[in-house]
């Protein structure tokens, strides 16, 4: 149990009949008249839906135990991702539900940081931006735009993303795991 003083970004609270919320933002208000209270802007940990939600200051939370660890990917399983402790050696089976998007942008060996709460996997975190390869594209044409172009391009996990026309097939380059957006030639 936490009081409300205690509340910081990142932190997990078990609120509502066991439902886990993320705090996203927490700002202490003390007005005028009146008790001080805290606004947070919450977010559901497993469906991803944010919320405001305000609380009495020193109102009494409870606070989850969130185990955060830094796992490599090793193989596919059936439909589950098998990843690996970096320091105990210990596998982690996640169902490809809880990896979410970021399948899209999962390569072996990479890194990922995975959340877990009483043996259920929550999330798998991936760096902001990963390099990958360019499996197809087609040619950029030239034409008449005012602006710089896009075009279609496959990444070689499956995923498809937009890139400038003068991206070629087999080149490197940076995408955004949270937006999969082009950031750049890796």
């Amino acid at each position: 149990m936490a009081t409300t003083n205690d509340l910081k970004n990142g932190l997990v609270l078990k609120l509502d009949g066991g439902e886990l919320w993320s705090v996203v933002e927490f700002q202490h208000v003390k007005p005028g008249k009146g008790g001080a209270f805290v606004r947070t802007k919450l977010k559901n940990v497993r469906s991803g839906k944010v919320v405001d939600k305000t609380f009495n200051a020193g109102v009494k939370v409870e606070v989850a135990s969130v185990d955060k660890r830094e796992m490599q990917f090793s193989y596919i399983d059936g439909g589950d991702y098998v990843f690996m402790d970096t320091e105990t050696y210990d596998m982690l089976n996640v169902s490809r539900a809880a990896l979410g998007d970021t399948v899209n942008y999962l390569l072996e060996n990479m890194l990922a940081t995975i959340a877990v709460n009483e043996g259920e996997v929550l999330y798998v975190e991936l760096p902001a931006a990963v390099e990958l390869t360019i499996s197809q594209t087609e040619p950029g044409l030239q034409g008449d735009r005012s602006t710089g172009g896009t075009k279609p391009a496959t990444l070689e996990t499956g995923a498809e993303i937009k890139v400038p026309l003068f991206i070629t097939t087999g080149e490197k380059v940076k995408v955004d795991t949270r937006t999969g957006e082009y950031l750049g030639r890796a």
